[in-house]
């Protein structure tokens, strides 16, 4: 299979004070969440940066100066569709798929163990089955990878919610979808889950 028939969607936001980490702001306050947002950011994207032809799908629709930095060779980045979560995952399937992609893959920028390897995993786990999914530990799923659309998987669906990856499955399995599942990793969500990475990010940095 051709890379540009394999694609890797990354859904992100502006790094605005605020609108990001919002549960890492109640006790870091918005410019501390914000800088942690960036770095979570930039550390995922620079575990990616062996990938090609990635798409940053980010909102809001006016951040496009904000995203660009970000872009790596040959990556391009374009706004995310209005709605909520589950409209704009969908969106962003529908369009790859008119698009001649053949396994599309979405992650979003709260994982930043996310690796190349994970991804060629989802890609390859798409060649015989219908939806790959990543479990996180707080029962979402920091992944999920179609080789069709499929609109039952996002509508009306319990967004940021323990419920979301059972849910998920459930509806897949009833659909008839061969589903795949991947390594389970955590998301950055909560003070707890910021100073965990920070103190692993800081052992890779200085492992003795």
């Amino acid at each position: 299979m051709s890379t540009h028939a394999s694609r890797l969607v990354v859904f992100l936001k502006a790094p605005r004070p605020g609108s990001v980490k919002t549960r890492l702001a109640e006790t870091l306050g918005a410019d501390a969440a914000c800088a942690a947002y960036r770095q979570l950011v930039e550390a995922l994207l620079a575990n990616l940066a062996p990938l090609q032809a990635v798409e940053l799908c980010f909102a809001p629709a006016d951040a496009s100066a904000e995203i660009n930095p970000w872009l790596r060779t040959d990556w391009s980045a374009c706004p995310q569709s209005e709605g909520d979560l589950g409209e704009r995952l969908h969106a962003a399937f529908t369009e790859h798929f008119l698009s001649d992609a053949e396994h599309v893959v979405i992650i979003g920028s709260d994982c930043p163990a996310v690796t190349p390897t994970d991804i060629s995993d989802a890609w390859l786990a798409l060649d015989g089955h219908d939806v790959v999914l990543g479990p996180a530990l707080d029962g979402g799923y920091w992944l999920i990878g179609l080789r069709a659309p499929q609109p039952n998987l996002f509508t009306g669906m319990p967004w940021s919610t323990d419920a979301v990856f059972g849910e998920t499955t459930r509806r897949a399995r009833e659909s008839g979808l061969r589903i795949a599942t991947l390594r389970e990793l955590s998301d950055v969500d909560t003070v707890a889950d910021w100073e965990r990475w920070v103190k692993r990010a800081v052992r890779e940095i200085n492992p003795t």
